[in-house]
């Protein structure tokens, strides 16, 4: 088989790590999140649950939930839809084993190289949020995921900590527009 020696490309265009450090917030970019959609094919919702017991160990999120287990874990996107995320040093290729568990139940797609990833942590982070989206994010408990706009640009807010730990997705194409306004609203806020 052929190498290919593919080096993966930076989600920011200057190549920075998207690290920011405000009084009680750090905002990071993580690179390292593989993820891919997972979908329920019509006639095969039982099969389909058996597979994900089977894999993920527990049922899958209803609306907003977030399941979070050792090897992966999984949000809510929409009626028998689903995002499953791991890390890069887990599994490189997250589809085919996804693929490999369900077969025809599902309709899988790698997502990895279309989503920015970044990381807020700090007691900070409630009050960046606030400006951002029009989510009320003090009652959004651990556990939890909704798809919003920050700054006009689609995005998932995953609460992995309530008050202190969040997770925002955007559009990879959109990374830098997403940075700056995480950057720009933590400078005016914090």
């Amino acid at each position: 088989m052929a190498e290919h020696g593919l080096t993966p490309t930076p989600s920011l265009p200057d190549g920075s790590t998207g690290d920011s450090q405000f009084d009680g917030l750090t905002i990071a970019l993580n690179d390292t999140t593989h993820m891919a959609s997972l979908a329920c094919r019509k006639g095969q919702e039982k099969a389909f649950a058996a597979a994900a017991k089977e894999l993920f160990g527990s049922a899958l999120p209803g609306p907003s939930g977030l399941v979070e287990g050792k090897e992966f874990s999984l949000f809510w996107t929409g009626p028998d839809q689903w995002f499953v995320e791991t890390r890069l040093d887990k599994y490189e290729d997250i589809a085919a084993i996804l693929k490999a568990t369900f077969a025809d139940t599902a309709s899988i797609t790698e997502q990895s190289g279309a989503w920015a990833c970044f990381e807020l942590s700090g007691s900070g982070a409630l009050k960046l949020l606030e400006r951002l989206c029009m989510v009320d994010i003090e009652k959004m408990p651990t556990g939890s995921a909704v798809r919003t706009v920050m700054e006009h640009l689609g995005v998932f807010v995953i609460c992995r900590e309530a008050g202190s730990r969040y997770t925002i997705l955007g559009a990879r194409s959109s990374t830098s527009s997403l940075q700056h306004a995480l950057v720009t609203a933590a400078a005016s806020a914090l």
